[in-house]
């Protein structure tokens, strides 16, 4: 084992590196995510199929254990890339009949659109007329579309954004709740605990509370 952390193992064998690579993330950011790929996710770096992946595998083992100046920024902005291409392998892999969820939904371009925009901006008073409106399409044909893909309707699904949004505010900042409920779409405190306490099965201010203690 060197000082950098690589095992070498010696031998007149053909030579073989492997780079591996951990994440430290906090379940509940993660959790729109990564309850919906597998458990092991095999990405081929072929140089057909797979190329962006080789490429990024390739970059990735001249920075892992470098001592170059920016090596460890570097290495961790490739991991970053590396999950983002995996993912999206993954996801041109699924058939259409494939369950949904929103990672299905971003392969309809419209729908890709339209969740943008609930995610880009969740404090909007947004209603289904005026979603269907940014993307061209009918309220009815939105809803359908939407639901079949992503597996419910878009006010519910920004509902659940915004109460997303608002746990990581009260988890990781000292936001006041009065700063918080406007810009994820509540106009009354009152009706942000309400949502809120329906969401997590307690009120902000104990949620803050009890994340933060733990």
């Amino acid at each position: 084992m060197t000082p950098d952390g690589q095992l070498e193992l010696g031998g007149a064998a053909a030579a073989t590196t492997f780079v591996c690579a951990a994440y430290d993330y906090d379940l509940e950011v993660a959790e729109p995510l990564f309850t919906l790929l597998p458990s092991v996710l095999h990405v081929p770096a072929d140089p057909v199929t797979g190329r962006e992946i080789a490429v990024l595998v390739d970059l990735l083992a001249g920075e892992a254990g470098a001592r170059k100046p920016g090596a460890r920024s570097a290495a961790a902005r490739l991991i970053d890339l590396l999950l983002i291409a995996s993912i999206r392998h993954w996801t041109r892999l699924q058939p259409p009949d494939s369950d949904p969820s929103w990672l299905k939904g971003l392969r309809d371009p419209t729908l890709a659109k339209a969740l943008a925009l609930l995610h880009e901006r969740p404090g909007e008073g947004w209603t289904l007329e005026s979603l269907a409106k940014q993307v061209h399409l009918s309220r009815a044909t939105l809803a359908r579309r939407f639901t079949q893909s992503v597996g419910e309707p878009p006010l519910a699904y920004l509902a659940r954004w915004r109460m997303h949004l608002a746990s990581q505010r009260l988890k990781y900042t000292t936001d006041a709740i009065q700063m918080i409920a406007p810009d994820v779409g509540y106009s009354s405190v009152y009706a942000f605990n309400r949502a809120f306490s329906l969401y997590r099965g307690q009120p902000p201010g104990r949620y803050r509370r009890t994340a933060q203690a733990a």
